[in-house]
């Protein structure tokens, strides 16, 4: 038996692509050292699998950005605005698709399905003049070839690809995308034919639109799309890859009746039911590719269990015929558990990281071959036992308090029209008050000063100065720009999650499980290994602290229980909603905690709700109940004048804009700019909104700095929407990744722009 690995991380096991990216963008270094740096990761990561004992290799999994951009750059799709005008897309075009550049704004950036990774989604209409414009995918396959290795290449499919697109602007948002595949289609059939040419034998297409909800001429295109590609294909083995759910019945029977197809890979961690129609049926003569490795979570894979599943498949489909994989892409975890020098030995035995995940797949086909690696088997079993018994996961009066939820929604006891009121008179805010979303740029001494406080390097009392320092720096900053709800600034936090699981119950840390998040973000998310609960006050000393130093209204600065549950790597032995609720209860500890504390403004920020969503309509209803009611158990017990606010980053919000009213926020801050005012569309159609709201008004991942003029022209846009007096004006998201050269001239514009509106409103009276 075989086996094959989706795909994988890339920005490698000490994040070397993130610091060759930024350098290169900061003019550090040249475009031959960054080339550089990627050739010698995409070497390590063949070569790792190579020496697992891993078949079926992936090549052209590796980016510098994102896999969607690169098919965007391979199919010539680059939007005019880019000045680019042919021939092979260099990194000047690349990365001013990505980021935008001084000039022009970036593209849209979003959700990739319901995962934290971001891609860069496509702008297409009936004039784009698709040509072969990047050989990426030939490249890396040859790339890999002289290195001894002979890959499987990958490609985002034809359809997912349009699928994921959206209507350029100024193109009908009717505009059907689909129309499109006659055009792409050709490019993909070059692509085929050099990769043919190139030696190669396999090719991977990802097709993961087919676990979404399709409709039967969505599902048709995939049966065109390959029908047009089979004899381009022909003397390929052609493999099919969906992830992060199960098929529906008609996609699952879509699937299998592709034309010029050898191969079906299935996620059978996300997609457990997936395996009954397999059961009714399977293509004879075709392989399947049986992801039971999960891609998703670092926890070790129950390899007894795993085994016997492939073992039931195996009398489906046969023996040869049967692939062990890993669900998805290993992207979405961390690179390896080696580098985890600080993580104790017996949680360490619970997990796997990618690199271990590959030697799991492949002792899992070895097994299912008659060559079993007893110790390895015994060794996982015992490490599965420990932690089902293991006295750290179990806390008694957090399950208690989280059963005691049961039977009240928790909500404010006063509806969000009188608490406004009330707040306005404790407040005195202006029309359209300004503000920001917590975080300000950190700078390399403030990172410094972190380090070397973790480190030991530094006294208590020698950090706890520095970050006051740096609170008055930013305190006196936004007074000085003359913003109205002010931010610490959040100098002690390195990540919004991290920082609050480092001081929870139940949570695990690593050194270097860095996941990217897009381009050269990266995250590294906690790991919730058992009940969740708060010892002490988490941020009151800091927010006391710099509330001390203004009196203006000083925000209190939280994250969210789902938010936290979405941004980590969630024990997988109880539901999901289970662990919300203590997490949800751990909050509202601190909520209260900072109400005593004379925070009259808290914000619980809850970037990741929309990314939590199912993927299938039919779950969706349960998990927005959950993490709804989870935020509200947060705050359900502060008075009415205390101001709660949250936070929401890119993600399409249209479809759930009623679970977030029924998050009863007394105000809302949302990402808006970089998605073409989308989310205004939902107002224009007659949804009414009472609560405060701040569509983000400039965009903050791109080093662009708007002018006032252009502020105030997306102010206007949305005062013909929204009301005047629930109005305020703020970036899309928190300022921690930019520049002070890039944030102080952009708040200042955005401060300037809400007061032109204020006088043009005053004026008009």
């Amino acid at each position: 038996m075989a086996s094959h690995i989706v795909g994988y991380p890339r920005m490698g096991p000490k994040r070397e692509l993130k610091f060759a990216l930024e350098s290169f963008w900061d003019k550090k270094s040249s475009a031959e050292d960054l080339q550089k740096v990627a050739a010698d990761l995409r070497s390590a990561i063949w070569k790792q699998m190579a020496d697992a004992g891993i078949k079926y290799i992936p090549s052209n999994t590796f980016s510098y950005y994102d896999q969607v951009l690169d098919a965007t750059s391979m199919l010539g799709a680059v939007p005019s605005r880019y000045g680019w005008n042919g021939g092979e897309i260099g990194f000047d075009t690349y990365f001013s698709m990505a980021r935008g550049n001084a000039s022009v704004p970036a593209m849209e950036m979003t959700k990739w399905f319901d995962t934290n990774y971001h891609f860069i989604v496509p702008e297409l209409g009936p004039d784009v003049n698709f040509s072969y414009a990047s050989h990426k995918a030939v490249d890396e396959y040859k790339e890999a070839k002289s290195l001894g290795v002979d890959t499987v290449p990958v490609l985002v499919g034809p359809v997912s690809y349009l699928l994921l697109s959206k209507p350029a602007k100024g193109v009908e948002k009717t505009f059907s995308l689909l129309s499109l595949l006659p055009k792409i289609l050709p490019i993909y059939k070059e692509v085929i034919s050099e990769l043919k040419a190139a030696g190669a034998s396999w090719i991977q297409f990802d097709e993961p639109t087919l676990v979404l909800d399709l409709d039967s001429h969505q599902l048709q295109a995939f049966t065109a799309a390959y029908a047009d590609l089979e004899s381009a294909l022909s003397g390929l083995n052609v493999l099919i890859e969906t992830y992060f759910a199960d098929l529906t019945t008609k996609a699952y029977k879509t699937l299998v009746g592709l034309k010029g197809v050898t191969a079906y890979g299935l996620d059978l961690v996300r997609g457990t039911q997936t395996i009954d129609l397999v059961k009714v049926g399977f293509p004879e003569g075709k392989y399947l590719f049986a992801g039971v490795v999960d891609g998703r979570n670092i926890w070790a894979n129950d390899l007894a269990s795993s085994l016997s599943t492939l073992q039931q498949l195996e009398a489906i489909v046969g023996k040869d015929k049967l692939v062990a994989s890993t669900s998805c892409s290993l992207l979405h975890t961390a690179v390896d558990l080696v580098n985890e020098t600080k993580l104790d030995d017996e949680i360490k035995s619970w997990l796997a990281f990618a690199a271990q995940k590959v030697v799991e797949v492949n002792a899992l086909a070895k097994a299912l071959a008659g060559q079993k690696d007893e110790a390895f088997f015994a060794a996982n079993a015992a490490a599965q036992a420990s932690r089902k018994s293991s006295p750290r996961v179990t806390n008694e009066a957090v399950q208690k308090a989280a059963a005691a939820l049961k039977g009240s929604d928790h909500r404010r006891a006063t509806n969000v029209s009188a608490r406004l009121d009330a707040q306005q008179k404790k407040l005195n805010l202006p029309v359209l008050p300004t503000t920001t979303i917590g975080s300000f740029p950190q700078t390399l001494e403030l990172r410094r000063v972190r380090r070397e406080f973790k480190a030991n390097k530094i006294s208590e009392e020698d950090y706890v100065k520095a970050i006051k320092e740096e609170i008055k720096k930013v305190v006196d900053l936004q007074e000085e720009l003359d913003i109205d709800v002010l931010v610490h600034g959040e100098p002690e936090r390195n990540d919004m999650v991290e920082y609050f699981g480092e001081q929870l119950s139940g949570f695990a840390f690593t050194v270097n499980g860095w996941v990217q998040s897009y381009g050269s973000r990266c995250v590294k998310p906690p790991i919730i290994y058992g009940d969740v609960s708060r010892p002490k006050p988490m941020t009151v000393f800091w927010s006391s602290t710099a509330q001390s130093m203004t009196q203006r209204p000083m925000k209190g600065m939280l994250t969210g229980p789902v938010t936290i549950l979405n941004w980590s790597f969630v024990r997988n032995d109880q539901p999901r909603f289970e662990t919300c609720y203590q997490i949800a209860l751990a909050i509202k500890d601190e909520v209260e905690d900072l109400e005593k504390a004379g925070i009259n403004v808290i914000q619980i920020d809850e970037a990741a709700l929309r990314e939590g969503l199912p993927l299938r309509k039919s779950e969706h209803a349960f998990y927005l109940k959950w993490a709804v009611h989870s935020f509200r158990i947060t705050n359900c017990g502060v008075q009415d004048t205390t101001q709660i606010h949250t936070h929401m980053c890119y993600s399409n919000f249209n479809d759930i804009i009623h679970s977030i009213i029924d998050m009863d926020a007394d105000v809302i801050t949302i990402e808006n700019s970089r998605s073409d005012e989308k989310l205004l569309s939902v107002f224009r159609e007659g949804v009414k909104y009472g609560a405060g709201i701040g569509p983000g008004v400039y965009d903050i991942h791109s080093p662009r700095i708007p002018s006032t003029e252009e502020i105030a022209d997306r102010i206007d846009k949305m005062l013909a929407v929204l009301e005047t007096n629930i109005l305020w004006v703020n970036p899309d998201c928190g300022l921690k990744t930019r520049k002070y050269a890039e944030v102080k001239p952009a708040l200042n514009n955005m401060v300037a722009a809400a007061k032109l509106l204020r006088t043009q409103l005053a004026s008009a009276k």
